[in-house]
């Protein structure tokens, strides 16, 4: 194959990837030779050779072949460095040009093909964030940006994200989708300043189309990463390039980050992630039991062994899934129907562990929506009625329902003093003998939250 045979192979694959992706990551590429069947073209980076191998590697492929060359592979190498130390000259690096290691080198950045939009079961607690995740999912004109997903371990947020870059990937597959944990960014932020790099790093991630930041709450207290996470945001937001981040709780409630970052993570969509209520947890065990058919034909589980699991795992659905896979492999293993009996015994170090733990921000949540207020007034400042009552009863089941402490509890209701905290605890005492509609209320937040 010829230079000339290489430009007409080049001017199908404009047809077939688009006027961007074009000039980004093939009109670069510079042939080599072919040999043994393996058509080698120069790439000024590995990370530019790497990520056309794996987006593009089977459409230049397949033009080769339509050619009439007899080629089974095709092979991306950066050239030599000459003694001159100038390395052999070869077409610019589209944006990124990086020292920093390839995507796929870095540990929780591939996707995982479990966790698709079809694999997520929808119930009330998570019906909001799903259906965003959809939408953005959907592509076209960015509507939500960012999209700040928050909730507590094992409520859905990874697995949303997953979904929304599949969907994505789907309609577009040169996309350029970067997904990493916060920590991953810091990591990658760290070493650029190692390797004195940092023009690399602005470059890689601010030429992506979509970036998600998985668990942003651990770049709390970090400064610099706080500063370069800031630049990246606006320099993708004035790109209109959509942004994709997920926490344990919402910005406002993330100690250590600055406000101006608080304040852009708030200029989207944020959604919030319930905890999972019973129905939902039985929906999520019978699909368990639904796709693990084929793999276990001959179990049988009894009535009542998902409604036990559903109601006594009641806080992380990671636990839920993994409980239901132990009964899976003990029920094929020993050859024995899963009944109720069995579940306790082969369950009760898990059940033991999972017992219900009650938190503040799960408290101040389900005071929020019970007296159909913000979550915002609630533990803000305000001192009007209609927000102090309901703030005093929050306090008033965060002592009771929990092992913080008075200051804890103050410190999650807007730094409060823990004197404040008390008042609000012993007026709630007293107004619960004598005005019936705060008894009432109290029982059935209680319930609600011990259910």
């Amino acid at each position: 194959m010829n230079d000339a045979t290489w430009g007409t192979i080049r001017e199908e694959l404009l047809k077939t990837v688009g006027k961007n992706n074009y000039a980004n990551w093939i009109e670069p590429l510079e042939f080599s030779e072919i040999e043994n069947g393996v058509a080698t073209f120069l790439v000024p980076t590995q990370f530019m050779g790497n990520w056309v191998s794996r987006n593009f590697g089977d459409k230049i492929l397949n033009e080769i072949q339509s050619a009439g060359n007899k080629v089974s592979r095709v092979a991306f190498s950066v050239p030599p460095m000459p003694k001159s130390g100038k390395p052999k000259p070869a077409k610019p690096a589209p944006r990124v040009k990086s020292k920093l290691p390839d995507l796929d080198d870095m540990p929780g950045a591939p996707l995982d093909k479990r966790f698709t939009f079809d694999a997520f079961v929808v119930g009330k607690p998570n019906e909001l964030a799903h259906a965003a995740a959809r939408r953005v999912g959907e592509g076209g004109p960015v509507t939500f940006n960012p999209l700040f997903l928050y909730g507590g371990v094992g409520l859905g947020k990874t697995h949303l994200m997953h979904a929304i870059a599949w969907e994505l990937q789907k309609s577009d597959p040169g996309l350029r989708i970067v997904f990493l944990s916060a920590e991953q960014f810091m990591y990658r932020f760290v070493q650029a300043l190692r390797d004195k790099d940092m023009i690399a790093f602005k470059q890689l991630f601010r030429s992506v189309d979509v970036l998600m930041i998985d668990d942003v709450q651990f770049i709390a207290g970090k400064d610099a990463t706080q500063e370069e996470f800031f630049h990246t945001f606006n320099a993708l937001v004035d790109q209109n390039k959509q942004i994709i981040v997920s926490s344990d709780r919402a910005p406002t409630e993330i100690d250590g980050i600055e406000d101006r970052i608080v304040s852009r993570l708030q200029s989207g969509l944020v959604v919030d992630l319930h905890p999972t209520n019973y129905e939902l947890r039985l929906g999520i065990l019978q699909q368990k039991v639904e796709q693990h058919a084929e793999k276990f034909p001959n179990l049988v589980i009894a009535d009542g062994v998902l409604e036990f699991l559903a109601h006594r795992i009641s806080t992380n659905v990671r636990v839920l899934e993994g409980a239901m896979m132990r009964l899976f492999a003990f029920g094929a293993l020993v050859g024995r129907e899963v009944t109720l009996e069995l579940a306790q015994d082969c369950l009760a170090d898990i059940i033991r562990s999972t017992d219900r733990k009650i938190t503040v921000e799960e408290i101040q949540r389900k005071v929020s929506d019970h007296y159909n207020i913000r979550l915002s007034d609630l533990i803000g400042p305000k001192r009007v009625r209609t927000f102090a009552r309901p703030r005093q009863v929050a306090m008033y089941l965060s002592k009771t329902l929990t092992s913080r402490s008075l200051p804890e509890i103050g410190r999650r209701f807007g730094g409060r003093d823990h004197t404040t905290v008390m008042h609000g605890v012993r007026r709630i005492e007293e107004l619960k003998q004598k005005d019936s509609q705060i008894a009432d209320d109290l029982e059935l937040l209680r319930r609600s939250l011990e259910g």
